[in-house]
């Protein structure tokens, strides 16, 4: 792996740490309306993911709780995990068993922070054809201008229930690691890209197999 993303790697994992939960102290009369300020993270034009792999078992417990809050804007209201071989509800209270690792962070606005990574290995060809299958998601269409999320990759921005999604899906490796980011309508579209971005770099470096990543 190039120095520079080493570096960076290393300068995450650092800041997370002594950021702690990044809720910023405040006065007695703002402490019930302000949202918890955290140190910025790295984008994904900090991370060179065209040379990451990742790792195909669980990551949550990498994920720092200040990049949560600088996600969803505000601490999660719920949160939910999951393992390879478990069953998940999918929708309503259909349930089927898990071929993947993931984790979600629900605020109280509704907005939802995801990360997950498919327990079986990829090939080139069928990444290429999970690729394909993202945009033809219904209303979904591609995010311009996105950076690559290991290779091949997609980015994708899709109505939700009240809202939008961005999500970033990739092959890391052998390893196909997917995040999502979203918000209500209200929320500016490009705030919820940057917030994306920001949010899917947290999860490329919580899922690498880099040592320096935590």
């Amino acid at each position: 792996m190039p120095t520079l993303v080493r570096s960076l790697l290393a300068a995450v994992v650092a800041t997370a740490a002594s950021v702690g939960a990044g809720v910023a102290l405040v006065g007695p009369a703002e402490r019930d309306a302000a949202v918890p300020e955290v140190a910025p993270s790295v984008t994904l034009a900090d991370l060179d993911t065209t040379t990451l792999a990742a790792s195909r078992a669980g990551f949550c417990a990498g994920v720092a709780p200040a990049r949560v809050v600088e996600a969803l804007g505000a601490e999660p209201a719920d949160t939910a995990s999951y393992d390879n071989g478990e069953q998940v509800l999918l929708a309503g209270d259909l349930t089927d068993v898990a071929h993947e690792f993931g984790c979600t962070w629900t605020a109280a606005d509704g907005g939802r922070a995801r990360g997950w990574v498919f327990a079986p290995p990829v090939t080139a060809d069928r990444a290429a054809r999970l690729v394909r299958a993202a945009l033809r998601g219904e209303g979904c269409s591609r995010l311009p201008g996105a950076a690559s999320y290991g290779v091949p990759s997609v980015a994708v921005v899709c109505p939700v229930d009240g809202g939008r999604e961005v999500s970033y899906r990739g092959l890391f490796g052998d390893a196909w690691l997917s995040c999502a980011l979203s918000a209500p309508a209200t929320t500016p579209r490009e705030e919820l890209i940057e917030r994306a971005d920001r949010w899917c770099a947290t999860v490329a470096i919580a899922g690498s197999t880099d040592s320096t990543a935590g």
